[in-house]
């Protein structure tokens, strides 16, 4: 099975999983990030970075630290994503990138989002004008 297959069918395993902020529990709660960092630890076998607490929006004071946090442990990648890769989304242009999804096959893309639970939705024209950057998983973890 390809990386991309395989980081597809582990955050599909998620898909169900309640909003929760700054959780990372398959099945408990996610938040967006929560996803990715479980998908990390279960692609790798090792525990993804803690991450500080962190607001459950954009604030401009917070600079692009979601941004920062994937470029340390991914590896960059162009737009527009490909199957396996992680997008990263600023949902107003004045603030920070604060959503983050994994592409998937047929054009979704799988995330976790407020109010919602972890769910594969169409990658649809307003996701794909508010993504602003893209990585992919590397072969082995970067550390």
């Amino acid at each position: 099975m390809s990386m991309a297959a395989q980081i597809i069918a582990e955050a599909r395993q998620w898909i169900g999983t309640p909003y929760r902020h700054q959780a990372s529990c398959r099945g408990v709660g996610a938040d967006c990030l929560g996803l990715v960092r479980g998908v990390y630890q279960a692609i790798y076998a090792t525990p993804s970075e803690t991450p500080p607490a962190y607001a459950p929006y954009a604030r401009a004071q917070d600079g692009e630290i979601l941004w920062a946090a994937a470029a340390r442990h991914l590896q960059p990648a162009s737009l527009p994503p490909q199957p396996g890769q992680v997008v990263v989304f600023r949902l107003r242009r004045h603030l920070p990138a604060r959503h983050l999804a994994i592409m998937s096959f047929e054009q979704k893309i799988i995330h976790a989002l407020s109010g919602a639970h972890v769910c594969e939705v169409p990658f649809t024209r307003w996701w794909q004008r508010h993504a602003v950057a893209c990585f992919a998983f590397p072969e082995t973890p970067i550390t």
